[in-house]
């Protein structure tokens, strides 16, 4: 069979110029250190390193929710942290207030100090973030929370639903609480405690509050007392039951609850009794309402034991608030330990990840040294075999 001088250059091209794609492609792979560096090399291997990427890339993604989450608890954490300190003092300065010693100068001086108080709490319920949204306003978060209403008393306005982060594939986190939660709620087990209203006329005071029979078949009940006159008789009734006769002092007995009572009530007064979810829970309000009995001189009984019925009401609700305050820094704790422990598995995941694409697309430098030497021997051996063959022609010989 004849052998055309064109086929055999032909060949002999076609095969530098596969010994050279070969080599090229082993010297590539060596600049990278990567064994597949398309996915003609391995497109098995490739397929799966693809998806070992993208499960790394939503797994970053978590990783910067979470630092957004976290800086948001931490914050909040911080706050709550003002906001114990806050009712901490408030408390101690109700508890002076409540003194026979103190004159009524002194009270207005507490009450000085209470509105100072108010006004941080308000400053701290409207506290934005790094990224100037209202951090207690849910999802109403580019208004703030807490507004005055026409009377001059501050109230929540935003939204009771909070807003939540993916955190981790099958985890979504709330990023805080909303103000309502904080400012205006206690906890569902808070202790029993009274309101007196505040138009009371006479000159009745709520002493001591006692829980006698917690297993009462009626416990946990909220009781509100109103009082009339019949026949030139002061009566009570609770929760609009049969009326009965009242002298003063007295100990009321509802349902493993007996509060003692003592002063002259007017016909239309009333007070509640119940647990403290059950009761006005509004801490500005609180506030407010006792603010303004310790900026009032007290120049009669009924003034007098409006005032001490608001300051132990207050108190109540304070004590109530702390512990509301202090639950919800604990649930922040809870989510921050959390995010830590995800952090640590998020980190775990990315060491495995690298090291499944390592193993799919790493280079093996030992082998690919050897083919490198090979690929040079066979890309040489190619050219020497064409430098010999093109001098195989009769014309050389005429």
């Amino acid at each position: 069979m004849r052998i055309s001088t064109m086929s055999m250059y032909n060949q002999s091209v076609a095969s530098m110029n596969r010994q050279q794609s070969d080599f090229a492609d082993i010297s590539q792979k060596i600049a990278s250190g990567k064994r597949v560096v398309s996915i003609a090399d391995d497109p098995q291997a490739m397929t799966k390193a693809i998806d070992v990427r993208q499960s790394q890339a939503l797994n970053e993604q978590f990783s910067a929710a979470r630092v957004g989450v976290r800086n948001n608890l931490s914050q909040e954490e911080s706050l709550l942290n003002s906001v114990t300190d806050t009712y901490s003092r408030a408390k101690t300065l109700l508890v002076q207030a409540a003194s026979d010693s103190l004159s009524d100068l002194d009270r207005a001086s507490v009450a000085s100090e209470l509105k100072g108080l108010y006004q941080s709490l308000e400053g701290l319920a409207n506290t934005r973030d790094a990224n100037g949204q209202y951090l207690f306003a849910g999802y109403a978060d580019d208004t703030a929370p807490f507004a005055k209403d026409a009377n001059g008393s501050l109230n929540y306005i935003g939204s009771t639903d909070v807003r939540e982060q993916q955190v981790d594939s099958e985890r979504r986190m709330a990023v805080g609480h909303s103000g309502d939660e904080i400012f205006a709620a206690v906890h569902p087990s808070a202790s029993y405690g009274f309101q007196a209203a505040q138009d009371n006329q006479g000159s009745l005071k709520v002493g001591n509050l006692a829980i006698i029979d917690p297993n009462h078949v009626n416990f946990g009940q909220k009781y509100d007392i109103s009082f009339e006159t019949n026949a030139g008789q002061l009566q009570y009734r609770v929760n609009n039951g049969q009326a009965q006769d009242y002298a003063s002092p007295m100990t009321l007995a509802l349902d493993g609850v007996e509060v003692e009572l003592t002063g002259t009530p007017t016909a239309g007064d009333s007070l509640s009794v119940g647990r403290g979810a059950d009761l006005p829970t509004n801490i500005f309000k609180t506030m407010e309402n006792v603010i303004a009995v310790l900026d009032k001189p007290a120049a009669d009984d009924a003034s007098k034991a409006q005032r001490a019925n608001q300051i132990r009401s207050a108190m109540q609700q304070f004590d109530n608030g702390l512990d509301n305050v202090l639950t919800k820094r604990a649930e922040l704790g809870a989510r921050l330990n959390e995010l830590d422990s995800l952090d640590v598995i998020s980190g775990n995941q990315t060491l495995a990840n690298a090291q499944t694409t390592s193993d799919l697309t790493d280079l093996n430098y030992v082998e690919a040294s050897a083919e490198y030497s090979l690929r040079i021997v066979g890309l040489q051996a190619a050219q020497q075999t064409f430098a010999s063959m093109k001098d195989m022609s009769l014309f050389k010989f005429l």
